[in-house]
């Protein structure tokens, strides 16, 4: 059933403009991943994400500075959820399965991440009041990258709240709650100080700022469990 309804999510996709071809063939091998790797809960957070984003991007388009109507191709999807996929097939691998709550959670930052950047991007557009740039916090015009506000930031901090609650409603809800968000939050707030640097000089484009965003979430969730290893991950 839930590979039927994988390939059912992605032919929607592909047929509603939302991904290429090449990208819907893509996301049902990295969901398939994910489902084998994590099992429901990382379908769960996958899902959450890929809602979530299609809602914050179609929600208000005119008011954006940037309207973008071309659908997502299979290098977006793989910087969306490559770190997540990389921690499901380390689970499946004998010698990591003692790690796979670990993995599992790991995966839960990388997608805390990237729809804290999705929404505070997408919604922070819509609803932000003052626009500054991360680094040098002068003034600047949304849709930039590196650019934020601080309406928009807090949007983000809810996505990662709400990939940490579906995370926590498969297990159970505990520090780990703070810790997730925590991950997801840092990893938005790198993803600007990146664009605002190193991707306005065009030395990575915006797939690769994407990437170290979820490897961001993904890490500093290791990091942290590994500073304080008495936590419960539960």
């Amino acid at each position: 059933m839930a590979y039927i309804v994988i390939a059912f999510l992605a032919l929607t996709s592909f047929i509603l403009r939302k991904l290429t071809l090449v990208a819907a063939i893509t996301a049902t091998i990295v969901s398939s991943i994910i489902y084998l790797g994590l099992n429901y809960v990382g379908l769960e957070m996958l899902g959450a994400f890929f809602m979530l984003g299609v809602a914050a991007t179609n929600w208000h388009k005119r008011d954006k500075a940037i309207n973008n109507t071309n659908p997502r191709d299979a290098g977006q999807v793989l910087a969306n959820g490559g770190i997540a996929t990389a921690c499901s097939l380390l689970a499946l691998m004998p010698a990591f399965s003692i790690y796979r709550q670990t993995l599992c959670l790991m995966a839960a930052g990388s997608f805390a991440a990237v729809t804290a950047d999705t929404l505070s991007s997408e919604l922070g557009m819509v609803y932000g009041r003052r626009f500054f740039n991360i680094i040098s916090l002068k003034p600047e015009e949304k849709g930039l990258d590196g650019v934020i506000s601080v309406e928009g930031t807090l949007i983000g901090v809810v996505g990662a709240a709400i990939i940490a609650f579906t995370y926590c409603l498969n297990f159970s809800f505990s520090l780990i709650f703070w810790v997730i968000v925590i991950a997801g939050t840092l990893g938005n707030l790198l993803d600007s100080i990146i664009g605002a640097t190193l991707e306005r000089k065009h030395f990575l484009n915006n797939n690769m700022v994407n990437l170290f965003n979820t490897l961001t979430g993904a890490l500093v969730i290791l990091g942290l469990k590994t500073l304080f290893h008495s936590l419960t991950i539960s």
